[in-house]
């Protein structure tokens, strides 16, 4: 007669190792499956911060229309500003231009935009960066006050890279403002990304701005 005992002992013995089979199994696919799943929460995170950048740029475009004063002077100073509104004619309540949550960076640590000025090297890498994308042709702002502000605050590069040279100078230079007028906005991230904003696929060396919009 067949010993019940060990036929039992036999069978858990087998289900005990087909257990550990199939949890080592989900251990290999949830492993094989986390990097994937980390690069799409910073490929989102990087969609919303271009979203929000961008949201920037054009509270800055039209915080300086409504100024109406051409120049440095026309620009904000600070990011307050922009989330203040500004007054329209003839009204008492200021038009909001920016929204509070685009005020922030969801790629910086801090949580905090970098204000980048006029006429510096990273506005110089960026403006090269894009006419290479672009393939050497410089975007040019419809409206004729942002236009003009371009011409007055954007290095002027007609066709330096015509040859695929690019400026000297590192694009991580460290020329952000923190007092004074900017033209647009960069994260703080220097981690490379997973997408590409005009095929530029570092954090930091994006910039926001409404001087190529």
């Amino acid at each position: 007669m067949r010993d019940l005992s060990s036929s039992r002992a036999g069978e858990g013995g087998y289900t005990l190792v087909s257990l550990l089979a199939l949890m080592t199994l989900m251990t290999l696919f949830a492993m094989a499956a986390a990097p994937s799943i980390v690069q799409q929460e910073q490929r989102e995170r990087e969609k919303e911060a271009i979203f929000r950048g961008e949201e920037v740029a054009d509270a800055i475009r039209i915080y300086y229309k409504s100024r109406g004063i051409s120049g440095d002077a026309g620009l904000p100073t600070s990011m307050d500003q922009l989330l203040e509104g500004v007054q329209r004619p003839n009204r008492t309540k200021k038009l909001q231009v920016l929204r509070p949550s685009a005020a922030r960076d969801p790629l910086s640590p801090s949580g905090e935009w970098q204000l980048v000025a006029p006429r510096t090297q990273r506005l110089i890498n960026f403006e090269t960066a894009l006419l290479t994308y672009t393939g050497g042709i410089l975007p040019t702002p419809q409206d004729p006050q942002i236009a003009a502000l371009q011409r007055n605050t954007a290095p002027a590069l007609g066709g330096i890279i015509s040859s695929g040279t690019l400026l000297s100078g590192s694009s991580d230079t460290d020329d952000t403002t923190t007092t004074g007028p900017f033209v647009g906005v960069r994260s703080s991230s220097k981690h490379s990304a997973v997408i590409t904003y005009y095929g530029i696929d570092t954090h930091n060396q994006w910039i926001f701005t409404p001087l190529f919009r």
